[in-house]
């Protein structure tokens, strides 16, 4: 039932987009497309096909500095009509009397979103080596576009120090869970934060989870629309396209970050070939890619901490499944993995 759907009030939305969103007509019919931890986003469509896509933070588990939807409406408004294809912005409600919390509403963008290995091995080579220029055409073309000319230069206050922000936003938050004691995860901060690699250039838009999960590819196999700009900000280019390697998972990788990705399939090219053609076609090096291999496993061993401290509340939303114990595991798992490929490096 679309009226039973979380954090939707099914009535008084309705009533909302036929005052706000002439494209469609009542009834509509409501899905919910994308839930967890992070913002929630529905699918409307009306009996006649036409639809959007209306977005919201989570019912529970609001953080002060995420799931703000003025900011993300403001990153799909300067995004619009540049080189980097997003939904189109439709309309917005700061009236959190409507359904619990302010929204949005895009357009949808019908096409394919590729997750797992299944997926991938559906292409054919040609199509593979289209998805993956495509994908890394529109990284490279982010982070050329110049903040303040698309009118975000005020997305953060300091736009240099992006990796030592991300350090201490981290930390913070396992610090402020405290579930346990870690070590390791104090060294490893400890040492990356003495050893930052000097940022690339100028400061840039960094989308912070750029993935092909993240992105809607059409009919012609290129990024039709961008998606979850949740965690988009100013900061290092480099560090943005090392943490979107991590997730090119390649055949043998140890530990790595998906159990299936779409890149496992042996159609695609191995991550080197993608972090070859980032660096070749924006013209930054990925010299420090070691480095940031080892931030990242790090910071992954955060992230899922923060997971394992919400299951040990009763949470049940979010990304990492099983029971707490398991969890835990896999975060001394990436610590333990971190603190190998340290070795040398820090």
């Amino acid at each position: 039932m679309t009226d039973a759907l979380p954090g939707l009030d099914h009535g008084a939305v309705t009533a909302w987009l036929g005052d706000h969103v002439e494209v469609l007509e009542r009834p509509v019919r409501f899905s919910l497309i994308a839930a967890g931890g992070s913002n929630l986003t529905f699918r409307v469509a009306d009996e006649s096909g036409h639809a959007v896509a209306l977005r919201r933070p989570p019912v529970t588990a609001v953080l002060a500095t995420a799931h703000d939807m003025d900011r993300e409406w403001r990153i799909l408004t300067g995004l619009t009509g540049t080189a980097v294809p997003v939904p189109a912005p439709v309309a917005r409600c700061d009236d959190v009397a409507v359904t619990g919390a302010p929204f949005y509403v895009m357009g949808f963008v019908d096409g394919t979103i590729l997750r797992t290995e299944a997926d991938g091995a559906r292409f054919d080579g040609t199509s593979a080596a289209t998805a993956t220029d495509s994908l890394v055409d529109v990284q490279v073309a982010l982070h050329a576009l110049d903040p303040d000319a698309v009118g975000l230069g005020d997305l953060t206050k300091r736009h240099t120090g992006y990796v030592e922000r991300q350090l201490r936003r981290w930390r913070t938050q396992v610090d402020r869970a405290k579930v346990r004691e870690l070590p390791v995860l104090d060294d490893l901060h400890d040492r990356l934060a003495r050893t930052v690699p000097a940022e690339s250039r100028a400061p840039s838009l960094v989308h912070g989870d750029y993935r092909f999960d993240n992105v809607v590819l059409g009919p012609d196999h290129h990024v039709a629309a961008v998606l979850d700009w949740e965690l988009c900000t100013i900061g290092d280019a480099v560090a943005d396209a090392c943490w979107s390697l991590l997730y090119w998972i390649d055949p043998g990788d140890a530990l790595p970050f998906l159990d299936s990705a779409p890149t496992l399939a042996p159609v695609f090219p191995r991550r080197a070939d993608a972090a070859a053609r980032y660096a070749t076609r924006s013209g930054r090096d990925l010299d420090s890619l070691g480095w940031f291999s080892v931030f990242g496993y790090w910071k992954m061993a955060c992230i899922v901490e923060g997971v394992y401290a919400r299951r040990l509340e009763g949470a049940r939303g979010g990304g990492a499944q099983g029971d707490p114990s398991s969890i835990a595991s896999r975060v001394d798992a990436y610590l333990a993995y971190a603190a190998d490929a340290a070795v040398g490096i820090l």
